[in-house]
Formats: C-alpha cells, sequence, structure tokens
C-alpha cells in the first residue's frame, strides 16, 4: 500500500552531518522525497508536535531538545512508508538499536537518537500537517 510518512533528522544528526547520510538511505531503499526543509522549530510548533507527550517526565527535555537547533522534515512515499521508515531507524533507544538501523549505527541516547518517523499513517497525516503546507508538498504524478 503506497502511503506516505514524516521523517525528522532531529538537531543532533543535523549537527553532526548527517542529513545526506539519512536522506541517502531512504533514497536507496525506493522511497519518493515529496517534500525537504531545514527548519528551526518554535516551541509552539514543538509542544503541538509532541503533545501526546505532555506530562509525562521527559517531556520539557524534549521540547528543549527538539527547539536547541534546526531540524530537517522530509515527507517520504513509498510502499507501506510508515512501517517500513520505522524499521530503518530502530528502535528509540539508540543504544538498544540494532546495527544497520539509522539509530543503531549513529545514536547515542534515547533523546538524542538522530532521527523521528511517524509511528502510524494517522500520525503521519498529523505529523505532516503541522510542519508543512499543502503548496510544499510535490506530486510527482
Amino acid at each position: 500500500m503506497n502511503e506516505q510518512t514524516l521523517i525528522l533528522i532531529k538537531p543532533d544528526g543535523v549537527s553532526r552531518g548527517l542529513i545526506g547520510e539519512i536522506i541517502s538511505r531512504f533514497e536507496k531503499k525506493g522511497f519518493k522525497i515529496k517534500a525537504l526543509k531545514m527548519i528551526w522549530m518554535s516551541r509552539e510548533i514543538a509542544e503541538k508536535f509532541y503533545e501526546m507527550h505532555k506530562g509525562k517526565p521527559f517531556y520539557d527535555s524534549l521540547i528543549e531538545f527538539i527547539t536547541s537547533k534546526p531540524v530537517v522534515a522530509m515527507i517520504i512515499e513509498g510502499d507501506n512508508a510508515v512501517s517500513v521508515a520505522r524499521k530503518m531507524i530502530g528502535p528509540t533507544d539508540g543504544r538498544e538499536a540494532p546495527p544497520g538501523t539509522i539509530r543503531g549505527d549513529y545514536a547515542l541516547s534515547k533523546q538524542a537518537n538522530v532521527v523521528h518517523a511517524s509511528d502510524s499513517p494517522e500520525n503521519a497525516y498529523r505529523e505532516i500537517s503541522i510542519l508543512f503546507k499543502q503548496e510544499e508538498i510535490y506530486d510527482w504524478s
């Protein structure tokens, strides 16, 4: 099933110069990039993006981290994009992610884990609508 998902290269991935490597992995897998931009997430956008974590012990540090430096946001499209992208990035804690996954190869901790990928088609739609306007999304057809 063809679907779209959101990928974020987080501040640690951007500052470590991993943008090209991460984009390359998704392109080599066969995904089409529908939209791509570098942004410095405002606190307001970050709070909306991570609203499901509000009240959790890690929420404040998550907001501080994601707004600390620029991120690269991209929409990828392809067969089962959500589940395939999640497998490619690996578990949240980079110390537990297997080698060969993006987090297994590059992540240093649970928070500084280089990349985010939407966890469901519904969340992909929600996250994409927070970070992209419709006219920013390229139509390959």
